[in-house]
Order: C-alpha cells, then sequence, then structure tokens
C-alpha cells in the first residue's frame, strides 16, 4: 500500500488539499490525464486509464477523499481535494501538462461549469464531459472543441430493457448511414448479420469474439425494417395485451379504482342478498305459490333489501329470517354503495391531479428508481410499446416529469415495503427492474416481489460485485450490470482521443465500436484484414479508404492496407489498444545521455 500524507485538519482553511500515492513515478514524457468525480464511475474511469498503459499517470480531483477512499491505495495516482471546481481548484492541477480532463461528476451543471473553468486555465485541453440531459449535450458539444460529451446512462439503459424483456443485450447504433444492433442469431435473417460477437454455450461463461464466427449465438446484425431482438419482445408483449378480454379490463379497472376493503365489504353484503333472495324464492315455490318466477323473486328480493319488509307471523320460519337478514343487509348496502362511488371518484381526482390515470396494468414492467437511469430505462420501454410503472420515494425524482409526459403512472413510495409493490401491481408484473442507488432497498425490494409472485422476472442493481455474484447464486436474479462497468471503457477511449462510436456488452464483457486510423510506417500497411485480426481480440466490419468519406463493409479479406485508411473494428479494451499500436509507427526510443 502507498504511503499517504495524512488528511489536513479541519478548519484550517485550505481550499485544495493533497493526497500523493506512489512517489518516484514522475516521468513528466508518460501522459497524465485528470479526472474529476465523486462516484464508482470516476474510479473505474481511472483504473480503465491505468490499464492502458504502464507509465500513464492520472490526477484525480474529488470534492472530499471519503468519496473514493480507494484512491488512497492506487499507485500512479495523484488526488486532489477540492470543495469546488473553480480556476483556484485547477491551478493546483497544472492541466497544462495533462492530455485530458474528464469532468463526471454526476451534475450537468456543475460539469459544464468546471469544464469553462478549464478551458481559462488551459485552452487547449481535450474535455471529456459527462452530461445525462441529451439536449443540454448536443449544444454542449457544439459549443466546446475538441470535447467529447458521454451519458453513461443512456450507454447503460439498454442492457436494462434486454434484461427486463428476457433478450440479449441490445445495442443500437448508426454508424457510416447504418443501424446496427445486437440480437440471437436465430431472430435476424442471416443476410443481415454483420459478425458474431460471442458464443454463450461455453462453460457458462461466453466465448468472446470466436474464431469461428458461425458458431457465434449472440451476433451484431444490421437493421434493415424487420423485427428483431428486444422488438419481438416487445411486440409480442403488444399482441398479448391485444387479447385481453374488455369484462376482464372493465373488472380490473373497478377493482383500481374502488378501495379494497369497501369492495370486499360490498361483495359479501351482495352475497348475503343473493343468498336470501334465492331462499325466498325457494319458500314460496314450496307453499304453492304459482306467481312466482324469476323476475318476481328478484322484485321480491330488491324491494324487501331497500324498502325493508312488513313483519308478517304467518309466514313459516325461513321467510322470517330471510326478511330480517335482507333488510340489515339493506341497511348496510346504501352506505356501501356511497363509499365505493365517493372513492372511485376521489382516486379517479387524484390521479388526474397528478397527471395520469391509475389504470390497472397487466403484463407490464415495474421499474424502482427514477434516476438517471431508470428514467432511460422506462422511456424506452414506454418507446417499445411496453406497459410501465415507476416507482420512486421521492416525488421530485429526475425522471418523474418524463414519467408524466409519457403518462406513465408514478407510485411514490418506498419499494422495499410491500404495500407499495401492491400498488405497482407488482403481482400481475412480468417483471421487476431495480435500479436505485441504495443496495439494500433493491434487495429488499426484489425480495419482496418475489414473495407475491415467485415466478417474476427480477433485474436487480447491485454495486458491490462480490454481493451481486453471491445474490444471484442465492436467489436465481438476474443481477444487472454496474452502470460504470459499461460506461467506463468508452470514456477512457475518449480520453485517449480515440473514436469510439458504441460500447456493447455481452455478459460481464464490454466490446468496443471504434475507428482506427493507418498511418504510414505502421505495422497494419501491407498486411490483408484477415492478418490484422484477432481471434478473441478484435474484428474488422468495415473499410473507409484512404481519402473516401463511405465505409466499404464488405472489403475483400485480402485487401492490402494502405497508409490512410481507416477500419471500422469491433473491439475488446486490449484488442483495440494493440490494434491502435499496430496502426501507427513505434515510438522512438529515448536518446541515450
Amino acid at each position: 500500500m502507498a504511503s499517504v500524507d495524512p488528511p489536513p485538519a479541519a478548519g484550517r482553511g485550505r481550499a485544495l488539499a493533497r493526497w500523493w500515492n506512489g512517489r518516484g513515478n514522475g516521468d513528466s514524457t508518460a501522459p497524465h490525464y485528470v479526472v474529476c468525480g465523486r462516484d464508482v464511475l470516476a474510479l473505474r474511469l481511472i483504473n480503465e486509464l491505468l490499464a492502458a498503459r504502464p507509465d500513464v499517470r492520472v490526477t484525480a480531483l474529488v470534492p472530499d477523499i471519503s468519496a473514493l477512499p480507494e484512491l488512497l491505495t492506487m499507485r500512479r495516482v495523484r488526488t486532489l481535494v477540492a470543495g469546488r471546481l473553480d480556476e483556484t481548484a485547477f491551478a493546483g492541477v497544472d492541466l497544462a501538462d495533462a492530455a485530458a480532463l474528464a469532468l463526471v461528476h454526476p451534475d450537468d451543471v456543475a460539469n459544464i461549469h468546471a469544464a469553462l473553468c478549464a478551458r481559462e486555465a488551459a485552452p487547449g485541453i481535450r474535455l471529456v464531459l459527462r452530461v445525462f440531459n441529451g439536449r443540454l449535450a448536443a449544444s454542449v458539444g457544439e459549443v466546446f472543441e475538441d470535447c467529447a460529451v458521454l451519458s453513461d446512462a443512456s450507454m447503460a439503459a439498454p442492457a436494462f430493457v434486454a434484461a427486463a424483456l428476457g433478450e440479449p443485450d441490445p445495442t443500437h447504433f448508426r454508424l457510416a448511414g447504418r443501424t446496427m444492433f445486437v440480437a440471437r442469431r436465430h431472430d435476424v435473417p442471416p443476410e443481415t448479420v454483420v459478425c458474431g460477437l460471442a458464443d454463450a454455450a461455453v462453460g457458462g461463461e461466453p466465448d468472446i469474439l470466436p474464431e469461428d464466427q458461425a458458431r457465434a449465438e449472440i451476433v451484431l446484425a444490421e437493421a434493415t425494417g424487420q423485427p428483431a431482438g428486444t422488438v419481438v419482445a416487445a411486440r409480442r408483449l403488444r399482441a398479448r395485451r391485444r387479447r385481453r378480454r374488455p369484462m376482464a379490463v372493465l373488472l380490473r379497472a373497478g377493482r383500481a379504482l374502488v378501495d379494497r376493503k369497501i369492495g370486499v365489504a360490498l361483495l359479501s353484503v351482495l352475497g348475503i342478498i343473493m343468498i336470501s333472495g334465492g331462499l325466498q324464492t325457494r319458500e314460496f315455490m314450496r307453499a304453492g305459490d304459482q306467481h312466482v318466477s324469476v323476475w318476481r323473486g328478484i322484485y321480491q328480493t330488491l324491494l324487501t333489501t331497500v324498502t325493508g319488509a312488513d313483519p308478517d307471523l304467518r309466514e313459516n320460519g325461513v321467510l322470517q329470517a330471510t326478511d330480517l337478514v335482507l333488510t340489515l343487509a339493506g341497511l348496510a348496502l346504501i352506505p356501501l354503495i356511497t363509499a365505493g362511488v365517493v372513492g372511485a371518484v376521489v382516486n379517479a381526482r387524484l390521479a388526474l391531479a397528478a397527471g395520469r390515470l391509475a389504470l390497472p396494468h397487466k403484463d407490464h414492467v415495474v421499474v424502482v428508481g427514477l434516476g438517471t437511469v431508470g428514467a432511460r430505462v422506462m422511456a424506452q420501454l414506454h418507446d417499445l410499446g411496453v406497459d410501465v410503472v415507476a416507482v420512486d420515494k421521492d416525488p421530485n425524482a429526475r425522471g418523474v416529469p418524463l414519467a408524466r409526459r409519457l403518462n406513465v403512472p408514478v407510485i411514490t413510495g418506498d419499494a422495499a415495503r410491500e404495500e407499495t409493490l401492491q400498488a405497482a401491481q407488482i403481482g400481475s408484473a412480468q417483471t421487476l427492474v431495480v435500479v436505485s442507488t441504495d443496495d439494500v432497498t433493491n434487495l429488499q425490494a426484489a425480495l419482496n416481489a418475489r414473495a407475491v409472485k415467485p415466478d417474476l422476472r427480477v433485474v436487480l442493481r447491485l454495486f458491490d460485485g462480490d454481493f451481486a455474484r453471491r445474490i444471484q447464486r442465492a436467489f436465481q436474479i438476474t443481477i444487472s450490470r454496474s452502470v460504470s462497468y459499461l460506461a467506463a471503457p468508452a470514456f477512457a477511449e475518449a480520453m485517449m482521443d480515440r473514436e469510439v462510436k458504441a460500447t456493447i456488452p455481452v455478459a460481464r464483457h464490454v466490446l468496443l465500436v471504434a475507428e482506427v486510423a493507418v498511418t504510414a510506417g505502421g505495422g497494419l500497411v501491407g498486411r490483408t484484414l484477415d492478418a490484422a485480426e484477432r481471434p478473441g481480440g478484435a474484428r474488422v466490419i468495415g473499410l473507409a479508404r484512404a481519402g473516401k468519406n463511405w465505409v466499404d463493409w464488405q472489403p475483400p479479406r485480402d485487401h492490402p492496407i494502405g497508409p490512410g485508411d481507416r477500419l471500422v473494428v469491433v473491439a475488446r479494451r486490449r484488442g483495440l489498444r494493440e490494434l491502435i499500436a499496430d496502426a501507427n509507427p513505434p515510438a522512438p526510443a529515448p536518446e541515450p545521455f
């Protein structure tokens, strides 16, 4: 463990505190990156940068060392603490020496403000910003030069959507005029398959980018207007909804608007009335009354219930008892009907005041947590035509306004409580997606939901990796991937100024779709496309020839690579680094002293 200086005593009024790890790694020629953040994405990003090269130096700027205490044990990392990211904080970082600055706080405004301050301190530095708001991200990208604007939530949301629908991880992106997505091989026509990504049947662990592409179960395919993957699952759900019987829908609507206890009491009273009416009709028929009919039995029963019966001591005991029961039931029936009507009106008005009408759901997806990730998952499921019910204990959560615009019902409450899940009609749901930031709440919600519906598909977000693996084995729950795990590689590649077009999650692995430019003197010059590939590491899916803006998606595999060519590849992180190294001439050896 690297030795560290003790933190400055509280109350000294120092705006910037420093901890130095791995002293003696002061090679000024090594790449230097600066990362500003306070959550696990910043930590994973730093790990990605350190793994890229053995001589990389990283400066971490955090608001409080307690946010990321793991930084104290990491070599080649200089940790700075600043309560505010402004010119004063950046002055102690020496941005002029940095190759790139990543601003990955979970606050769009704070990141943009810090970017403006950083450009004042170092006008030419490359910026990588984490921005959740899509429209804001597009505007920021136009304002700053040499800037990459990324959203970890948008990168991770498709994986949660796929898990919710029981499909392979969907990654859809547009590249050089084509839209591509991930699907199972049997879900797409063979002619649309671009390349094989993984064979999921190898000892329980997928074989990534197998040499024999024909055995890859998970493939990258071109979208041709035909439904596949997640779209197929969504259409199955819509078809299932269309097959519902109208009467069942009306019954569920009434059940949703009427209080459960009032409904039970009303049904009980109606049951008593029906039984008593039947007994009365039978006794009249036994007495030889030839004028008794079904209509007369109903008429006699309802009139006795609503207006009360005149006592008749000449009737037998059964008729007297049923008259008495019907009279008492009539006393309870009118108040119960009034209470049910008033309750339904109040519930409907409350739902309308909240911007939605709380209609019953079946085969829907319950999304718990409307933060940055939950809001994206909810929106994508809604766009696919899947019924969604959202749950969050904060009525002002980030995704609540979006849910109201989409007319998605929002239940305000603690998902760890069973009554909150019942309000979301978890018993008739097909999937529960729990993506809040509290591991305890997430796990409690998952277990409570399984207690209500044992066969419920549960997609659970847990931050502790070891804890997640144990929970998955013990409870057979689908553990979602970490958002930071999916997004960190793209942020790292953006900091190293690499053209990453998309990330593809496959099981616990992440593949990168990138362009690799070949320069004169590089090791790839003169080699064929087949020779440039690395089984299990990188696969070439397209070629943009030197001086051409269009991409050849079916280049001859024996085509010799020339200077200026750009390769479109699907690769693992290490495979991409090796391919980029081969595409460029080797760095000159340092001159001897």
